[in-house]
């Protein structure tokens, strides 16, 4: 699905953007799907709201952004998605033939006050020992600079991971601003239908939606089945469903640890 020039970019960059995976009919069906999720969790009185804690939004206007966690758990539509033959495909010519599922979430930005994210690795979340975990956002509008397109530091995937800093809080685990401004990324503006993969160990993030339209876009993390997990964290609805390829350890237990300290254990 992919040339060489985009899977060697996503390799020397930590990120490549991708047109042509989806139909204009597919992606119809998509965000209708995607809509009917927010109107049902909604009309539950479902906390939605995902704008990030900390100090880094002390220099920010009053921000917010419709958020919810899991969209196959809701929506067989989205189930089917995930296993899309040519989106599993490129996944697979950027992480290798096997490609599992972490966990997915769906982010719609209101115009004028869709809220910022300052910049991070998504590392912290999830550490994993051979850091194959891969972002896939999937673009169900466009994304211009002023709608709040994602941003990445190209490169930086090759520092490793930079941890946190004393800004960071619990449920926010970013860089600091003062030497990660959000402004310094790369922005990286998408059509309808592009899909941005990028390292978990890319430092990204995005700018508010000041524009006078919605943003909406969904996120797929993925990892190489035979990297294991360093941490019990971010557990999820379908986490380990293989969407390409095979699980080599048939799903085995294995224990957490530090980097090259986890083991793979038969239940019998």
């Amino acid at each position: 699905m992919l040339s060489q020039p985009q899977i060697l970019q996503y390799h020397d960059d930590g990120y490549v953007l991708v047109g042509g995976i989806f139909t204009d009919a597919e992606l119809d069906g998509m965000e209708t799907a995607f809509d009917g999720i927010i109107a049902r969790r909604t009309a539950s009185r479902a906390p939605m709201d995902a704008t990030w804690n900390g100090d880094w939004k002390d220099s920010q206007p009053a921000m917010a952004i419709v958020h919810c966690s899991d969209l196959q758990a809701y929506s067989a539509d989205w189930g089917r998605t995930l296993l899309h033959d040519r989106f599993t495909e490129s996944m697979a010519d950027l992480i290798g033939p096997n490609v599992q599922l972490h966990h997915t979430k769906l982010f719609q930005k209101p115009p004028e006050h869709g809220s910022a994210f300052p910049m991070h690795q998504d590392y912290p979340y999830f550490p994993h020992q051979r850091h194959t975990m891969m972002a896939a956002i999937i673009h169900l509008t466009d994304a211009t600079e002023a709608m709040g397109c994602v941003r990445v530091m190209p490169g930086s995937h090759k520092l490793g991971p930079l941890g946190t800093t004393s800004s960071g809080t619990a449920d926010a685990s970013y860089l600091d601003p003062a030497r990660y401004p959000i402004e310094n990324g790369t922005p990286c503006p998408a059509k309808r239908g592009d899909v941005l993969f990028f390292s978990y160990l890319t430092i990204h993030g995005s700018d508010i939606n000041t524009s006078d339209r919605i943003r909406k876009t969904v996120l797929v993390q993925v990892r190489d089945p035979d990297d294991g997990p360093t941490e019990d964290v971010h557990r999820s609805h379908g986490q380990g469903m293989m969407l390409r390829g095979v699980d080599p350890l048939n799903g085995r237990p294995f224990a957490y640890g530090t980097p090259g300290d986890w083991d793979h254990r038969s239940t019998g």
